[in-house]
C-alpha cells in the first residue's frame, strides 16, 4: 500500500496547460441519441485522433481472418447497436461464458492489453477502443497469438455500458486516460461522480475498478471522486494510492516516465 506523500492536494491547484492537446469543445461533443434529448449536448471523455495505422492493423481490420477479434468492424462508426452482453461473446470459447471478465476502456494500441489476456488464459477479455488503428494493431496481435479469450469492440465505452446489465463484470480496467489538463475540460475527465454510477453498475459484487495515470493532478482528481463515492471501497484504504500491481504490465511509456523521474499512480476500488 504507497500512503499519500503529500500534506496539500494538487487538485485545489490549476492544471499545468500542454498546447499539444488544445481542442475545440464543438469537436467534442455530440446529439443525444434519446428524442426526449435531441437538444442536449453529450460530453464525451475521448477525441479520435489520427494516427498512422501500420499494414498489420491494416490486414486486421480487413481479413477475414482477424473478423472474430473485432465485434463491431464498423470502420469508424462505432456502432453499438445489438451489443447487451458481453459474457455472450464467449459462449463458443474454451472458456466458456461465465469465466471471470475483465472490460479494458481505452487500450490505446493494445500492447499491455494483450500481454493481461495472453498472461490469464481462463479469464476473457473486452476491450473497447476508438481508434482503428489501436483496434487493428490490437487484433492482429490477438490473432498472431491465437488467443481464444480477446474481443474488441469499436466504440463509446460509456454508451456501451449503458447497454449492459448490472452485475456483469468481474473488473473494469482504465489506464492512462486523456487527463484533460486544462481546468475548462475538467468535465471531460472520465473519473467523475456521473459516470463512476454508470461504471460501478455494470460491475459484480466484490469487482474492481482499476485506473492509473502518470499526470499528478488527475491522480488525486480520482482520488477524490472515487474515495467520496457511495458503493466503492478504496482497497489500499481511504487517502491511499495502490502499489502497482503485478498484473498490469509496465508500458515502453510508462518506463521512459519513470526513467525521466515522473511518478505513476495506480487505484483500485471495490465494489460493495
Amino acid at each position: 500500500m504507497t500512503q499519500n506523500p503529500h500534506t496539500e492536494n494538487p487538485i485545489d491547484s490549476p492544471a499545468p496547460i500542454n498546447t499539444d492537446t488544445q481542442t475545440d469543445d464543438k469537436l467534442l461533443t455530440h446529439q443525444a441519441d434519446s428524442p426526449n434529448d435531441k437538444h442536449k449536448r453529450i460530453v464525451k471523455t475521448f477525441m479520435k485522433r489520427r494516427t498512422h495505422m501500420n499494414k498489420n492493423a491494416e490486414l486486421a481490420l480487413t481479413d477475414p481472418e482477424f473478423a472474430d477479434y473485432i465485434v463491431n468492424n464498423s470502420f469508424g462508426d462505432g456502432d453499438l447497436k445489438g451489443i447487451h452482453d458481453l459474457r455472450v461473446l464467449f459462449a463458443n470459447s474454451p472458456n466458456g461464458s461465465d469465466a471471470p471478465l475483465t472490460l479494458e476502456i481505452g487500450f490505446g494500441l493494445g500492447d499491455s492489453f494483450i500481454e493481461m489476456a495472453a498472461a490469464e488464459p481462463t479469464r476473457n477479455f473486452v476491450g473497447i477502443e476508438v481508434h482503428e488503428p489501436g483496434i487493428g494493431k490490437c487484433a492482429y496481435m490477438a490473432g498472431t497469438q491465437a488467443l481464444s479469450n480477446v474481443k474488441i469492440i469499436n466504440g463509446d465505452a460509456i454508451q456501451l455500458l449503458k447497454q449492459l446489465p448490472e452485475n456483469h463484470i468481474d473488473r473494469i480496467q482504465l489506464y492512462f486516460p486523456d487527463p484533460w489538463q486544462k481546468k475548462r475540460h475538467y468535465k471531460r475527465r472520465f473519473v467523475s461522480p456521473e459516470r463512476m454510477a454508470i461504471v460501478t453498475r455494470s460491475l459484480k459484487t466484490g469487482g474492481w475498478f482499476h485506473t492509473a495515470t502518470d499526470w499528478e493532478h488527475y491522480a488525486f482528481w480520482m482520488l477524490d471522486v472515487l474515495d467520496h463515492f457511495d458503493g466503492l471501497t478504496n482497497q489500499s484504504g481511504a487517502g491511499n494510492f495502490a502499489d502497482r500491481p503485478d498484473f498490469r504490465p509496465m508500458t515502453k511509456f510508462e518506463r521512459r516516465g519513470l526513467d525521466r523521474g515522473h511518478g505513476v499512480w495506480d487505484l483500485i476500488y471495490i465494489k460493495d
